[in-house]
């Protein structure tokens, strides 16, 4: 085998590895052309002359950022529209609600037991399931607050959460505990009532 014939399979065999090495060191990284979400669209071509967005073209209408089906990701968190007289009766109950709130809040009560006897004394009904979970009646639900991550296990915050369900499409949602209080209207969600699921992954 003659010198001139190792030096040429050196040269390919360094050719093809550069070949092969180069396109990968890019990948992963955000070319400078390439723009980011919080930029403003250029009709202008960029440097390289092709679009390098890989933000999806389609925005989808009411999705908290425009992401593709973040809805149909989310659904089971979206409350079902409500009718407007139902939303009417709803707000009249929520008004009925916020001023026993405010008061239970200034008071430093916002257990659920305090919460529930104020609620009952308005005339609500409490409300009652069957063993496979059928509801038998009532429509007020009081109970603690969703447990939270912090430092390093779940601990139960103090205070209530309400939901009262006013008709089938309407409830009125409201918290109380030490920092504040919240009563608002929306319609039930898909599986857990007028109460917002937790997040899961």
């Amino acid at each position: 085998m003659s010198l001139t014939t190792t030096r040429t399979r050196r040269h390919l065999g360094a050719l093809l590895l550069l070949s092969t090495v180069i396109p990968l060191t890019a990948c992963g990284q955000q070319r400078v052309a390439a723009r980011t979400p919080n930029t403003p669209h250029s009709s202008s071509p960029s440097a390289s002359g092709a679009s390098a967005s890989g933000a999806s073209p389609y925005v989808e209408p009411g999705a908290h950022d425009g992401a593709p089906h973040y809805r149909e990701n989310n659904a089971g968190r979206q409350p079902r529209d409500m009718s407007p007289g139902s939303r009417t009766d709803a707000q009249r109950e929520a008004d009925r609600i916020a001023p026993v709130l405010r008061s239970l809040w200034k008071q430093g009560k916002w257990d659920p037991d305090s919460v529930r006897s104020a609620l009952l004394a308005l005339g609500y009904k409490e409300q009652r399931t069957g063993p496979k979970g059928e509801q038998l009646g009532g429509q007020l639900d009081v109970r603690s607050m969703e447990p939270r991550f912090k430092d390093d296990h779940y601990a139960t915050p103090p205070g209530a959460r309400i939901g009262l369900r006013v008709h089938q499409d309407a409830c009125v949602t409201a918290f109380v505990q030490k920092t504040n209080y919240q009563v608002r209207v929306n319609g039930p969600y898909l599986e857990s009532g007028c109460f917002e699921p937790p997040f899961a992954h």
